[in-house]
């Protein structure tokens, strides 16, 4: 995996090959090599590893997914910051249905470190929240939780924030017992 920076001198190449061509009368060919320059800008913010990662979930072919994300090293040079929350996100996603543990820390890591959409940022936080949740930190897992809830702006994650209140609901709602009522002493001696 290369470092971020040679997209930049690669995309500085080809846009002072572009002047070049234009100084020569060459219009077509500079505005050809001015879109491909662009290409690399746009491959610097949007690593295309993670985006054939992110094509991968969508079909639910988490081996897949994986496999892309592996091609990534180092992901500190290869990858700026926000791109480094959705590599750590996408693991997190990948590895929560294994490992509840490491999938705590992706998160975790994702949300320090930025994501661009807050659907993403409320889904971090919803699986966080359920993670807290399993644990029995009741409380983190009803601030994250309501926090998933502001950031759901366009209502995508309405049933599953739903699902996620009732499951916290029923768990702190007493047991009770019904039947006959009494303990079982007294339906010994009435027996």
């Amino acid at each position: 995996m290369y470092n971020k920076i040679i997209k930049l001198i690669i995309a500085a190449g080809i846009i002072a090959y572009a002047v070049y061509q234009f100084t020569e009368g060459y219009i077509g060919n500079g505005i050809m090599f001015i879109l491909l320059a662009l290409i690399f800008v746009f491959l610097y913010f949007k690593n295309e590893f993670i985006l054939l990662a992110f094509l991968r979930l969508r079909k639910q072919d988490f081996e897949g997914a994986k496999k892309w994300l592996n091609k990534i090293k180092n992901p500190e040079s290869a990858l700026v910051r926000k791109q480094q929350g959705y590599y750590n996100y996408l693991h997190g996603i990948m590895v929560s249905q294994s490992n509840m543990n490491d999938a705590e820390k992706y998160f975790k890591k994702a949300i320090s470190l930025g994501l661009s959409m807050d659907h993403d940022l409320a889904m971090a936080k919803l699986n966080l929240s359920g993670i807290a949740f399993s644990k029995r930190r009741k409380q983190e897992a009803q601030k994250l939780l309501s926090e998933a809830q502001k950031l759901d702006k366009k209502g995508m994650l309405t049933d599953q924030i739903k699902m996620m209140k009732q499951n916290m609901k029923r768990s702190q709602m007493p047991n009770q017992h019904y039947g006959s009522g009494g303990s079982l002493r007294a339906q010994k001696r009435r027996g």
